[in-house]
C-alpha cells in the first residue's frame, strides 16, 4: 500500500532497506578464535547481490560478539542464506566456538 506522500509525489514503493544482526555468544576462551575466523573471512557475501556492509561488534562486557550485515532489502538477504555461497561459507567454521545458539534479528531501515 502507497502513503500519502508517494500518492502525492508519484513514487513507486521500494523495499526498505534491512540491517541483520546474528548475536553469537562465543564460548570462554575461544574469543580470538572467532575474532580471527572473521579477520581472515574469504569476502564471499561482498560479491552478492544487495551486499551493502558487514560489521562484527567486540562486546565491551561478556562474550556475546554481533556479526552485523546491511542489505538493500530482505529478499536480498534472504537470497544470500540459501546461496551455495553461504553454506560452503558457513561449513568452514570451527566447532565449539558458539556456546548455546546465535540469536537472528532483522530491522528495516526507517531513517538514516
Amino acid at each position: 500500500m502507497q502513503s500519502i506522500k508517494d500518492l502525492l509525489t508519484n513514487k513507486e514503493e521500494k523495499p526498505a532497506e534491512v540491517v541483520v544482526m546474528n548475536r553469537i555468544p562465543v564460548a570462554e576462551g575461544r574469543e580470538a578464535d572467532f575474532e580471527q575466523t572473521f579477520g581472515g573471512r574469504d569476502r564471499a557475501v561482498d560479491q552478492m547481490p544487495g551486499f551493502l556492509a558487514l560489521q562484527v561488534l567486540r562486546p565491551a562486557e561478556g562474550r556475546t560478539y554481533v556479526v552485523m550485515t546491511r542489505w538493500k532489502s530482505r529478499a536480498d538477504f534472504e537470497a544470500w542464506t540459501k546461496s551455495e555461497t553461504f553454506i560452503s561459507a558457513h561449513r568452514k567454521q570451527s566447532p565449539g566456538l558458539a556456546e548455546g545458539r546465535p540469536t537472528l534479528e532483522i530491522y528495516e531501515i526507517m531513517a538514516d
